[in-house]
């Protein structure tokens, strides 16, 4: 890790693993967030839109998307993220076609 002012920020090993923090963090938030903070049709929006991408990803991209997330998971001290996490394959359709 290294610190970036008075934030510490994650260096991570590779693009993929930063971008599957950053969806993460986005999608944990709208799915966390009351209907005053998103608009639950926007937000129904946003996470069919992830799911839509998501579904167009390689075998191997699948693969290497449910190991950072498993990785993820195992990491992350916050038990309900954990489980957000651990059921992120699924409820995102990553295991339809998954090797």
């Amino acid at each position: 890790m290294t610190f970036w002012g008075p934030t510490l920020i994650p260096v991570y090993s590779s693009l993929a693993q930063a971008l599957a923090e950053a969806l993460v963090d986005v999608l944990w938030f709208v799915e966390g967030s009351e209907d005053e903070q998103v608009d639950p049709d926007e937000a129904v929006k946003v996470l069919e839109g992830v799911a839509h991408v998501v579904s167009k990803l390689s075998s191997g991209q699948r693969s290497e998307l449910i190991d950072l997330l498993g990785t993820m998971a195992e990491a992350d001290s916050d038990p309900a993220r954990r489980v957000f996490l651990e059921g992120f394959p699924d409820g995102f359709g990553l295991l339809d076609d998954a090797v």
